[in-house]
C-alpha cells in the first residue's frame, strides 16, 4: 500500500525511509536510519522532483502510481545526481517513456554515465541558471549550487508557492517516523545534532559555496524548504537558515570545549580527564569528551563545528600519531574546519612525537590558533605537570 503525505494543495511527498542501512555513503553511521524524499506536483503538467535510493524503490513506485492514477508524467526534475536520489531515473523512463528530464548540462553528462543508453533528442530539457518552466498554475525557476555538494547540483524554486526544492541542502540524518514537517517534532531537541552531523560531514568542506547559495536564497521569497533527506521546513525557516549560515562560515555555535583523546593504556586518557576537571573548575560548562577509538569521527567532527575550543590528546604510536587520532585529524582537515582555538597533549614513553606531528597537520587549517604550548607526557602524567594542565584550562576559559 502507498504512503503519501500532502505538502500543499497539489504537492505530495512520496518518499520513504530506510532503517536497515548501517552506513550512509558506506562511511557515516546512521543508527536512526535515513529518509529519501521525492515530491510530485500535480499541476496541468505533472512534475516529479528527484527519485529515491534503490533500497526503497518499490514503495516509491507505489506512491507515484497512486498519485498519478494513470495520468502521464510530464517532467522529471533532477536536482542532484547522487545515486541515493537518482537511482530510479532509468525505471521512470521505462514506465513513463514520454517524460522529459529537466536538468543542466552537467547533470545530463552524469545521467549518461550512470545510465548509458541511447536517448532521444527530446528526452532532455536542458536549463541554465535563472531559466523558468511553467507547469500551468506554477512557475519553476532554477538556481545552480555547484559543490553543494556535487558540481551539478541545482535547486528548484516554485515562485507560485515559495517552495524551494533544495537537493541535499538542509538535510538531516534519520528516518521519518510519520512526521515529515520539522514543526511536527521538537527539532532542536531531537534532530538538530543529526542535522549538524549531516551538514558538517556531507557538505562541510564547501562552506564558501554554501555561503554563495545562501546569498542567492536571500533574494527569494521562500515559504517552504523541501530537502532530499529529513524534514520539510514550512515554519521558522530562519532557524535552519541561520544554522547553515553559521556552519558554512565556520563560526562556533557556542563557547565550549571538545576533548578528543587517543589512549592505549589509559594514561593519556587520565591527563584528558584531569584537564576536563580543571576546565570545570574554571567555570567551563560545555565540555565534550570523546575516545577516538570508540566514537566515529563524524560525531566528533560535528562537535568540532559546534564548539569554539578543541583539545587533541594522543599517544605516540609507531613513531607517529596514534592511528585513530591521525584519521580524525585528516578528516577534520578534509572538512575544512576554521576559526578555532586548538590545544595539544601528547604522550610517549621514549619518543613523544605525536604533538609535533599533530601540529604540522593542523597548521593547514585556516584561521585556527594552535597553542604553542604542547603538554608532553612521558608514560604517565607527573605531579609537576598538573600546573601545566591548570594553565591550559585557564587559557581555554578566557573569553
Amino acid at each position: 500500500m502507498y504512503n503519501i503525505r500532502k505538502v500543499t494543495e497539489d504537492l505530495y511527498w512520496i518518499g520513504s525511509s530506510d532503517r536497515r542501512l548501517a552506513l550512509f555513503e558506506n562511511v557515516y553511521p546512521i543508527p536512526q536510519g535515513v529518509a529519501y524524499n521525492s515530491y510530485v506536483l500535480t499541476d496541468k503538467k505533472t512534475v516529479l522532483f528527484d527519485t529515491v535510493d534503490s533500497a526503497v524503490a518499490a514503495r516509491f513506485f507505489e506512491n507515484l502510481r497512486q498519485i498519478l492514477s494513470g495520468k502521464p508524467l510530464d517532467y522529471m526534475v533532477i536536482n542532484h545526481m547522487e545515486p541515493d536520489h537518482c537511482s530510479q531515473i532509468a525505471n521512470i523512463m521505462r514506465e513513463y517513456p514520454s517524460v522529459k528530464i529537466v536538468c543542466n548540462t552537467k547533470t545530463k553528462q552524469m545521467i549518461e554515465q550512470f545510465f548509458p543508453q541511447t536517448y532521444a533528442e527530446d528526452t532532455f530539457l536542458l536549463i541554465k541558471e535563472g531559466d523558468t518552466l511553467s507547469t500551468g498554475n506554477h512557475e519553476l525557476t532554477f538556481i545552480f549550487a555547484p559543490m553543494v555538494h556535487w558540481p551539478e547540483v541545482m535547486l528548484t524554486f516554485d515562485k507560485t508557492t515559495g517552495t524551494l526544492f533544495s537537493a541535499d541542502a538542509f538535510g538531516t540524518f534519520g528516518a521519518l517516523n510519520g512526521n515529515i514537517f520539522a514543526d511536527e517534532v521538537d527539532f532542536e531537541k531531537d534532530y538538530l545534532d543529526e542535522a549538524r552531523r549531516y551538514y558538517t560531514n556531507i557538505v562541510g568542506k564547501y562552506g564558501q559555496q554554501v555561503q554563495m547559495l545562501l546569498k542567492k536564497a536571500s533574494a527569494l521569497n521562500i515559504e517552504m524548504i523541501c530537502p532530499l533527506h529529513g524534514f520539510i521546513w514550512r515554519q521558522n525557516l530562519q532557524f535552519i537558515l541561520e544554522k547553515y549560515n553559521k556552519w558554512s562560515a565556520y563560526e562556533p555555535e557556542e563557547k565550549g570545549v571538545v576533548i578528543a583523546y587517543g589512549s592505549i593504556y589509559g594514561n593519556t586518557e587520565n591527563a584528558a580527564e584531569i584537564l576536563a576537571s580543571k576546565l570545570a573548575e574554571q567555570g567551563v560548562k560545555n565540555i565534550k569528551m570523546y575516545d577516538v577509538s570508540v566514537t566515529h569521527p563524524s560525531y566528533i567532527i560535528s562537535e568540532c563545528f559546534k564548539y569554539s575550543d578543541l583539545i587533541f590528546a594522543a599517544s605516540t604510536y609507531n613513531a607517529g600519531i596514534f592511528v585513530n587520532m591521525e584519521n580524525l585529524l585528516h578528516d577534520i582537515i578534509a572538512h575544512n574546519l576554521q576559526n578555532r582555538k586548538i590545544f595539544l597533549i601528547d604522550n610517549g614513553s621514549w619518543a613523544p612525537i605525536a604533538g609535533k606531528q599533530m601540529r604540522e597537520l593542523l597548521q593547514g587549517l585556516k584561521n585556527c590558533n594552535v597553542s604553542e604550548n604542547t603538554i608532553s607526557i612521558k608514560s604517565a602524567l607527573q605531579e609537576n605537570q598538573i600546573s601545566a594542565l591548570e594553565q591550559m584550562a585557564k587559557e581555554i576559559a578566557l573569553p
